[in-house]
């Protein structure tokens, strides 16, 4: 049965899109693309696509919070040397939520899934590279902003795949280990999914019951994936990384190319 905002949500409905929201910041605190997750099983409920991207960033904000606050904890982020960064993301969020606004409903049902499906690729075959822990060399402050401006209007329009975007251009643009990039990326998820979030809220696209129900789990599942990326470091981070991708592909291309559902 489609959700119906008005009417609330079948409890079989929250309680597979509750364990959906769990696996999701789970994975999304340990490599990113918990939206590869979200945003296709929101859609599959029957949200409207303008209130699916509304909804999956109050969801997302819940896990990105408790994911950032545990590496920030643990000084593998340090939001001093990443100034430039904080700002840019939460600028390009804004801009990029608000366009998300502009679009029509039309386009944002064909784009969704490509945008899925097109993150599982790159995120597939690109090659994330490894470094050892350089934590005592300076950060380039100047590469902050493109990086910045750009994740974060991509993560305000649609937002698949921005926390795993994040850790692979951080690798390739500073002298960080994966489990340090791993922490910058959780905490710029963090900005930007906060900044478009209160452009979706005063739009009126936020389904708040399910976003809050959602953003528990989401939550839960990112204070256990942090903490095991943590203690696992890049040898465990970049085999999942891996296997979630492939998974997430595959389903994909079942769903869109050959008309399956889940």
């Amino acid at each position: 049965m489609p959700f119906i905002p008005e009417l609330g949500v079948e409890p079989g409905i929250l309680l597979v899109l509750a364990l959906v929201a769990f696996t999701a910041g789970f994975i999304d605190a340990i490599a990113g693309g918990g939206g590869l997750l979200t945003i296709p099983a929101l859609l599959t409920a029957g949200l409207p696509p303008h209130l699916v991207l509304g909804t999956n960033k109050l969801c997302a904000t819940f896990g990105s919070a408790t994911a950032s606050y545990t590496f920030y904890r643990r000084k593998l982020f340090n939001p001093g040397q990443w100034r430039n960064a904080l700002i840019g993301t939460a600028i390009g969020a804004l801009l990029g939520a608000a366009l998300a606004q502009w679009l029509p409903s039309a386009w944002l049902n064909q784009m969704l899934p490509a945008v899925v499906f097109a993150c599982g690729l790159y995120l597939l075959f690109g090659r994330t590279p490894e470094t050892g822990p350089t934590t005592d060399q300076p950060i380039a402050t100047r590469r902050q902003w493109p990086q910045s401006l750009g994740l974060g209007f991509y993560d305000g329009v649609a937002g698949p795949g921005t926390g795993a975007f994040w850790t692979v251009s951080s690798l390739l643009l500073y002298p960080l280990d994966l489990l340090r990039a791993s922490g910058v990326a959780r905490s710029m998820n963090f900005v930007s999914n906060a900044c478009a979030l209160m452009v979706f809220i005063i739009s009126g696209q936020v389904a708040w019951l399910l976003g809050i129900s959602m953003g528990l789990a989401l939550m839960a599942g990112a204070f256990i994936g942090a903490r095991t990326a943590i203690k696992g470091g890049s040898k465990f981070i970049r085999p999942v990384f891996i296997l979630v991708v492939l998974a997430l592909t595959a389903r994909l291309a079942w769903q869109h190319w050959f008309g399956q559902g889940l």
